[in-house]
């Protein structure tokens, strides 16, 4: 079964860096334009940062520009989110995912592959 593998997240202090790590169990990750998700406690999920197929285009949610960098390396087949700059409300569960990319709109395809999460807590 296909399950996306989620981790480099943890406690920063505000100002702070991470970098995200994702890859997939049984799945060639570079067939793919991939995506990474976050939800907060109460909040609904929302697209933090998207990366085309080809690997040359990106897109971002205006909260993250210039503080988040998307890329991909397919050797490995791993997605990673480098992180800096963190502030408080980018605490959330943090997410990877294949995706639909057209222009800036970036959808999850509807599989069912979305696996734990890992956990990113800013505070001050």
């Amino acid at each position: 079964q296909v399950r996306m593998v989620e981790s480099g997240g943890g406690d920063v202090q505000v100002g702070g860096s991470l970098r995200l790590s994702c890859t997939a169990s049984a799945l060639d990750l570079d067939h793919f334009a991939m995506g990474w998700f976050r939800q907060a406690p109460g909040k609904e999920r929302e697209v933090v940062s998207c990366l085309s197929r080809s690997r040359r285009a990106t897109s971002y949610v205006d909260s993250v520009q210039g503080r988040f960098t998307i890329s991909m390396d397919d050797t490995k087949n791993t997605l990673y989110l480098q992180m800096i700059s963190l502030q408080p409300e980018d605490t959330a569960m943090y997410y990877c995912m294949v995706v639909s990319l057209s222009g800036s709109q970036c959808v999850p395809l509807d599989f069912n592959y979305w696996g734990q999460g890992t956990q990113v807590t800013v505070s001050s």
